[in-house]
């Protein structure tokens, strides 16, 4: 990691903290390029309110992302229909998500708006390079929190909340009290309450492993709070090639519990086939009492039946663990190639507006980053994170915050695991060196 890398990932970090506190005409001068491209196929007549002929621009979101409110059809039915611009998204698959872009990015085949983290944008897709800079965007000035959206000085994303997403274990607390069960503190009394929970006939955990990127949230909270700890420079040596993941012990011993915990009969049997698209149903019908996740799941759950009562707490890979911060945060980024750039800024300045961005707000139940949109009362489950967590400062960003390269081989790795492929030492053996080629193909100093 280097030194910008690692003040991203401290600013992003400062905006979770800063959560605690806080709960309580678009440039017309560019491309022309829109009025003159149809919008392949989607039709050509100005029947929108906003006149004109109607342009199609691409957003490229993660599947994985897919509920983001910023793609919520009544969201961009309301835009179409005010702008006379649709949005087409395409949805790219998790464990690729970054090498996809990359790949659009490097031949010009860029979409008009990306979906994705600032801090892994600003190591996976080259920020400063290919991104169009938001200072002068007319949203900007009502920001209470810019560093939450910036990089090396300027606003270079957009989101409506300073909020970023929480990983650790979801749990339903109604199974919970039922089973006069506490949140446990170690791994053993995990181990504990998985047994009690099994032998009232409930799966203890669902694991969505057809997914494989659902294999990593166990392992990069445990990785990231062990370095907290322990070795705060270890993901910068790791990134230099000073160090390699297999020469951290604890490392294969976070990697073996999550494994232990499907060996032990705590899971769903096909971990391999089961998807995360069927997450909410398990939490819906009370077949599952935990799931290794971040927070976003709750959220999920509670838009189908908000008396499905959900709360979270850190993988307990050791004792007093901090919860997990995501990097995936989910804002919105203008490729600087954008076909449409003078569309895909007033999509930006669409969302921003304060009727959109208040009802987008109230919906996930965010702190707001503008002035004149007001945050509204924390759900239960988002007010004992700020509580339990983010007040005492027991957060800590996940692994995936110091990755410079393409995870997608890890995830695949791990999905190993549970396939019976690798032991723990031999998903890190593996992945060392799949790492070291990455960073030599990057062109980093000391690989």
């Amino acid at each position: 990691m280097n030194g910008k890398m690692k003040k991203i990932a401290t600013g992003v970090l400062a905006g979770v903290m800063t959560l605690s506190l806080a709960a309580c005409g678009s440039d017309n001068s560019g491309s022309g390029n829109a009025a003159a491209t149809n919008s392949g196929g989607n039709g050509n007549s100005g029947s929108g309110s906003g006149g004109g002929k109607k342009v199609t621009i691409e957003l490229a979101i993660s599947k994985s992302s897919q509920d983001s409110a910023f793609v919520a059809q009544d969201v961009l039915d309301e835009f179409e229909q005010k702008t006379n611009i649709k949005i087409n998204l395409q949805l790219l698959p998790a464990e690729q998500t970054a090498t996809v872009l990359q790949t659009k990015l490097a031949v010009d085949e860029v979409p008009d708006l990306i979906q994705y983290n600032l801090a892994s944008a600003t190591t996976d897709l080259n920020l400063e390079r290919n991104f169009e800079i938001l200072d002068n965007e007319p949203w900007v000035s009502r920001l209470l929190n810019k560093d939450v959206l910036s990089a090396y000085g300027h606003v270079y994303s957009f989101h409506y909340s300073q909020d970023t997403g929480m990983q650790g274990v979801v749990y339903n607390k109604d199974i919970f009290k039922e089973l006069g069960l506490s949140i446990p503190n170690t791994y053993e009394e995990f181990l504990a309450v998985c047994e009690k929970i099994k032998a009232s006939g409930i799966t203890p955990v669902f694991m969505p492993f057809k997914d494989n990127w659902a294999a990593n949230i166990w392992p990069a909270a445990a990785f990231a709070d062990w370095a907290a700890k322990n070795e705060p420079s270890l993901f910068e040596d790791i990134n230099a090639g000073r160090k390699k993941w297999s020469d951290v012990p604890e490392f294969a011993t976070f990697l073996e519990q999550q494994y232990e915990v499907y060996k032990k009969g705590y899971t769903n049997a096909d971990i391999l086939s089961d998807s995360y698209d069927m997450a909410v149903g398990k939490f819906l019908n009370k077949e599952t009492a935990m799931m290794f996740m971040g927070d976003w799941l709750i959220v999920n759950v509670a838009e189908k039946d908000p008396n499905v009562h959900l709360g979270l707490f850190a993988i307990p890979s050791s004792e007093d663990a901090s919860l997990g911060a995501s990097p995936l945060g989910g804002q919105l980024f203008i490729p600087k190639k954008a076909k449409h750039m003078d569309e895909a800024k007033k999509f930006l300045e669409f969302l921003a507006t304060k009727e959109v961005a208040q009802k987008m707000v109230d919906s996930q139940g965010s702190v707001s980053n503008f002035s004149d949109v007001t945050t509204p009362k924390l759900p239960e489950y988002k007010q004992e994170i700020v509580d339990q967590y983010i007040t005492p400062k027991k957060t800590t960003l996940t692994t995936d915050a110091y990755m410079i390269v393409d995870r997608s081989e890890l995830y695949r790795l791990l999905q190993d695991e549970f396939a019976g492929g690798l032991d723990a030492a031999g998903v890190l053996k593996a992945w060392d060196e799949k790492f070291s080629q990455l960073m030599k193909d990057k062109g980093v100093e000391g690989f």
